[in-house]
């Protein structure tokens, strides 16, 4: 039998986390997320340098989790979903319990998976071994996340559906009376989708008002240049047209990135005591979405990725001599954190 792994002190993860900043935990998802390209030459890297102060600044500052419900080290895959199989698991136990008070996080892009496992283990909620089970048989560590993946709740590809799904748990929130709200990663190319604005749609038909999405708008995907492939634009004014509350940031300005969520709870405490005691109080004025555009750089840190573009979705090195300059650029983050 093997030995148990040693767990942990709670009190000093407790402390580790209470010094984590927005800044600091970014900088740590690009850094394992290149180690990690490094070891098994590819990996989608870019994705790290877009969206690394968005998911950190959801888990710091935005979104109200309870600490992690699942283990240090994933569960092996148990099988889909069923009503014969009540082993089948999902990955949100690593966002915290569901509770009515607390907020719920729904990943969309799932080829993303390797930067969300990334800022879980930076944030204590996995284990820094959990890596070594990615992308291998039977491990929930997968290459593209599905639902019992690490933080990720629901399967999400192909892309486009998390929304749709989002959508439907926050209207059952809202119908249950629960407080917490529902939030979702998204990238931009999932705004090539139809289903996409299919769902913008109908979240302002039901006045859908506890869900926020937050987009990591990069202007890249797998075949390019968004605005060469297809574009999106005007994202905000089309977004707007369909109901939505929008806000366009700088996507690696943490205090841009928090403010739209901030203010948007500090309206909704406002009418909550304003009706408090109400028999039947008016409908809230804060009845549809929230989004906030991040506009974001897929070479943030990383000015090495420029020399690719536009073609950066998936990084495989193509020589010796440009996986030095990579490793180069990894020891040099290594001695500036010694």
């Amino acid at each position: 039998m093997n030995a148990q792994r040693p767990q942990p002190d709670p009190q000093a993860i407790s402390a580790e986390l209470s010094a984590l900043t927005v800044q600091s935990v970014a900088a740590g998802i690009r850094r394992r997320v290149l180690e990690h390209t490094l070891r098994n030459n590819g990996g989608y890297l870019s994705q790290a340098c877009s969206a690394a102060e968005i998911l950190a600044t959801l888990f710091l500052r935005v979104m109200q989790l309870g600490p992690s419900t699942a283990p240090l080290i994933p569960r092996p895959f148990a099988g889909v979903p069923s009503q014969n199989n009540p082993a089948a698991l999902t990955g949100a136990g690593y966002n915290g319990p569901r509770a009515p008070d607390l907020d719920r996080f729904i990943f969309s892009p799932v080829h993303y998976a390797l930067v969300l496992y990334a800022l879980l283990i930076e944030l204590g909620r996995l284990g820094p071994d959990a890596l070594e089970r990615f992308n291998t048989d039977g491990s929930t560590v997968e290459l593209i996340g599905a639902e019992h993946s690490p933080g990720h709740e629901v399967t999400a590809g192909s892309l486009g559906q998390a929304l749709s799904q989002a959508g439907g748990i926050a209207l059952a929130r809202r119908l249950r009376g629960e407080s917490g709200r529902v939030w979702v990663f998204m990238s931009d190319g999932e705004f090539q989708e139809g289903q996409t604005w299919e769902a913008f749609a109908a979240l302002a038909h039901h006045h859908i008002g506890n869900l926020g999405v937050y987009i990591d708008a990069n202007a890249q995907q797998c075949d390019g240049a968004m605005a060469d492939v297809m574009t999106i634009e005007p994202l905000a004014d089309r977004l707007r047209a369909f109901g939505a509350e929008v806000h366009e940031v700088d996507g690696h300005d943490a205090e841009a990135l928090a403010k739209p969520a901030l203010a948007r709870e500090n309206t909704v405490i406002r009418e909550r005591h304003d009706t408090a005691g109400q028999q039947d109080p008016t409908p809230a004025a804060i009845d549809r979405p929230l989004v906030v555009i991040a506009r974001t750089d897929t070479c943030r840190g990383i000015d090495l990725l420029r020399e690719r573009a536009p073609k950066l979705h998936y990084l495989r090195f193509k020589s010796p001599n440009e996986q030095d300059a990579y490793e180069d650029l990894l020891e040099h983050w290594q001695d500036l954190a010694s």
